[in-house]
């Protein structure tokens, strides 16, 4: 039995233009061979431009041909949901000049070369473990290469969140209001993420200190990276948390619940910053030695073990600690809410660090 149905031609169109699509970004391909509807990688099909497209490619004046010669239209819209794309007809199946086939051969070189120069330096980065090698590959062709001279500003404080950034050569600094350096990021390094996930205005600006290169996913392709490896939103939430309270802590707070490490700040002023707070709560320190705790209760400690020491031993032992992990939980236990203090923790800091110095001399 014969089906009757509208015959389709293959072909491929390119977007040229992009108003607040919510998919599509321009340069992207979209290409009907078939029957079938080939998308950018990472990209969902949307149904609009599916539509649109079926009945541009079904028409009676794009079944000749989709040159411009007779009033044959090459240029086109879809505009179904909030966003706007423009798209080209680019070209049909087959029906390629030998110029257009070299151009495709120079442009698949490039990619491949593009993918071999930076493929080693985005396997080596924690946040894109969890993906195989095929999907690596699939992302690294998404991304965009920028080289930007020394002194440049890429993020502004206060600028929504546009892209993720990847320093492959170079450094940059995040800058704080008062203009000081608040941390610095070489080859490796990914910034511009927690703007992405928190939809929240970039925080801190960020300046180039040499000349630096990078790689740039865009908010839209990394929206659709996400949605396809739902892993790597779980890494990245965690590094938003991580740089929540390492931002917490620098700006002198500490909630329960806070952990971190002893190179971001250390035990003298994680101690001194719960003292100026007047909190209770315990602090637990998991070291190279061991494992360690303090008790606060309204500021004041009240009690400290480390190894076999305690209490005022305890913390001249732990203030000349640089490495490891630390914790922080609200209360301590009932049976230590009506002990003393240990001492004035100010004249226990200072003698601890007097000890501290007589040690080293």
């Amino acid at each position: 039995m014969n089906k009757a149905g509208r015959k389709f031609r293959d072909a491929i169109f390119i977007v040229t233009e992009e108003q607040s699509c919510p998919v599509y970004n321009v340069g992207e391909e979209i290409k009907v061979e078939q029957f079938c509807l080939s998308l950018p990688s990472f990209k969902p099909g949307c149904l609009y431009l599916s539509q649109e497209i079926a009945r541009i490619i079904s028409s009676r004046d794009a079944f000749g041909g989709f040159q411009t010669m007779g009033g044959q239209k090459s240029r086109f819209t879809c505009g179904g949901c909030d966003g706007l794309i423009s798209f080209e007809f680019k070209k049909e199946r087959d029906f390629a000049t030998l110029q257009m086939k070299l151009l495709n051969e120079t442009e698949e070189r490039r990619r491949r070369q593009h993918l071999d120069q930076f493929f080693g330096i985005l396997r080596n980065l924690d946040i894109f473990e969890p993906l195989d090698d095929d999907a690596l590959s699939d992302l690294t062709l998404l991304l965009e290469l920028r080289t930007i001279p020394l002194g440049k500003m890429i993020i502004r404080k206060g600028d929504p969140g546009s892209s993720l950034y990847i320093v492959l050569q170079g450094q940059v600094a995040v800058i704080a209001d008062d203009g000081k350096r608040i941390a610095e990021m070489g080859e490796g390094k990914i910034f511009g993420e927690m703007s992405l996930l928190s939809g929240e205005p970039a925080s801190n600006s960020v300046h180039t200190l040499s000349v630096t290169q990078v790689a740039m996913l865009s908010a839209k392709n990394f929206k659709h990276v996400l949605k396809k490896y739902p892993v790597l939103q779980l890494f990245l939430f965690k590094l938003l948390v991580d740089r929540a309270q390492s931002k917490s802590l620098r700006s002198g707070q500490i909630t329960s619940g806070m952990t971190g490490e002893l190179a971001e700040i250390s035990a003298v002023d994680l101690f001194q910053l719960i003292n100026s707070s007047r909190k209770t709560g315990t602090v637990i320190l998991v070291l190279d030695q061991g494992k360690a705790a303090v008790y606060f209760q309204e500021g004041e400690i009240v009690h400290a073990r480390f190894r076999d020491a305690r209490d005022k031993q305890a913390v001249y032992a732990l203030l000349d600690t640089t490495n490891g992990h630390f914790s922080y939980t609200k209360g301590i236990p009932k049976e230590l809410t009506s002990r003393p203090p240990i001492g004035s923790f100010m004249g226990m800091v200072m003698d601890g660090i007097q000890k501290i110095d007589e040690q080293r001399e």
